[in-house]
């Protein structure tokens, strides 16, 4: 996917940077965040829209990870679970959670079902956040026919999972009706009945709940968070327990944007409260290609949620720095124009569909008191290669650096190239701008490092 023409402000200082950050990945649509925090990181599975999805409906087919330690670059882990995996599974991937519990990793999807018409919500398990995921029940675990309050046949979408403190898993999800059940302990099989909120009790709902519920707790209080009206504005709910009685509080993100729906998540990190949520803002974007943003925000002294707004600044306070003295996936990134991803089996995820004059941007890199020397990037070029120029604190900045990438026979032919570099040393930005012969993709780059 080719990306140009974003606009961005220029920064000085790394800490004070006001450079777009929104949407947080721009090397391919996404979708539907579910944020979850797993000892020092946070990764953040999202639906995957198709680049070439139709303007009047929805095309996804995978889910992706993204991973963070510092809030502002994000490091693409590539796509751990498909709706192939389901063999039940029409292919559509509908909005999912994946929650940590006793070692290993469930991952809650919807999917339209061909064992059992209408949408269904099915559970993959994994060892490793990172997968491989495999469909833990062969079946969905909610199917259409267990659920007859709503009319329609895709109801059963939009799953969130909570594990409450006295270790009570909860499953809420819905499209037009909010549905809620418990969890058993095994988390892949229900505990308790279905239950029902009618979309349209005014107590409960403020707006109507449309789709796409986010519980949470902190300090004591519940949350219910979700999508109401259409285009979907972002409501939530507050309760004394994971079951209710639900009170709504009213609007948490009004409509804004191109995009007809919105899916919110909440989640504390280091520290800080962050809302996850999408829209259409990324060139190219509309409901159907859509972009996962991000903002933080304070809780009001009474636990209540303030008013959100979308913003192209996002994050501008990073909760870590990057240390550039290790490999560095080159698919780690703050920002970037022109450029995406791909996956090998071998290689793993590497940044291809490298064209003259894109880049990348990563923030807060600590070169430290000692400097930087050298610069090493690992690439393959089917065609004449090109350059890779070092730039600090913003596209035009100083060059510190220029590394040549020649020819190597073949895109999966991948060789290590050094240069060296102007000693740096402190917290900045790091531009990497490619340059060479247009019209050719330069050279897709695995990974970087630099050498005090």
């Amino acid at each position: 996917m080719k990306i140009k023409n974003i606009l961005f402000s220029m920064a000085g200082l790394c800490a004070l940077s006001i450079q777009a950050q929104n949407p947080i990945i721009q090397t391919h649509y996404t979708a539907d965040p579910a944020p979850m925090v797993y000892n020092d990181t946070l990764y953040l599975y999202v639906g995957c829209d198709e680049e070439d999805s139709p303007k009047d409906s929805y095309l996804m087919r995978e889910y992706r990870l993204y991973t963070t330690t510092d809030m502002v670059n994000w490091t693409d882990c590539g796509t751990p679970l498909r709706t192939s995996a389901f063999t039940w599974s029409a292919g559509d991937a509908s909005a999912a959670q994946c929650i940590p519990r006793y070692g290993k990793f469930y991952w809650y999807i919807s999917s339209q079902n061909t064992q059992s018409p209408g949408s269904s919500i099915g559970v993959a398990v994994g060892d490793t956040p990172y997968g491989p995921f495999k469909d833990a029940i062969g079946r969905g675990l909610v199917t259409n026919n267990m659920t007859t309050y709503a009319k329609h046949s895709w109801d059963d979408l939009d799953p969130t999972v909570f594990i409450d403190d006295d270790g009570q898993a909860w499953l809420y999800w819905g499209n037009g009706v909010c549905y809620y059940a418990k969890l058993n302990a095994d988390m892949v099989s229900l505990g308790s009945e279905i239950k029902v909120i009618d979309r349209l009790d005014a107590s409960s709902f403020s707006g109507g709940f449309t789709e796409a519920p986010w519980l949470y707790k902190r300090n004591g209080r519940y949350y219910l968070l979700y999508a109401a009206g259409f285009p979907e504005s972002i409501h939530y709910s507050m309760s004394n327990a994971a079951d209710g009685k639900w009170q709504a509080q009213g609007v948490l993100m009004p409509t804004e944007r191109g995009s007809n729906t919105n899916h919110p998540a909440i989640i504390d990190y280091k520290g800080h409260s962050y809302f996850f949520y999408h829209n259409d803002a990324l060139p190219g974007g509309h409901s159907y290609c859509r972009s996962v943003c991000v903002e933080e925000f304070n809780y009001m002294p009474d636990g209540k949620l303030p008013e959100l707004h979308m913003t192209d600044a996002g994050i501008t306070e990073p909760v870590g720095t990057l240390c550039p003295y290790q490999r560095i996936e080159a698919e780690t990134i703050a920002w970037s124009e022109g450029v995406t991803t791909e996956t090998d089996e071998e290689r793993g995820v590497y940044v291809t569909d490298i064209h003259n004059d894109d880049y990348i941007k990563v923030r807060c890199v600590d070169f430290g008191d000692k400097g930087a020397s050298r610069f090493t990037a690992c690439a393959s070029s089917r065609y004449f290669g090109g350059q890779i120029e070092l730039r600090l604190d913003n596209k035009e900045g100083e060059i510190i650096g220029t590394l040549d990438i020649s020819y190597t026979g073949e895109w999966k032919n991948w060789r290590e190239f050094e240069t060296s570099v102007k000693s740096v040393t402190g917290v900045h930005d790091l531009y990497l701008v490619f340059k060479g012969k247009k019209p050719h993709a330069l050279f897709n780059l695995d990974w970087w490092k630099f050498d005090n």
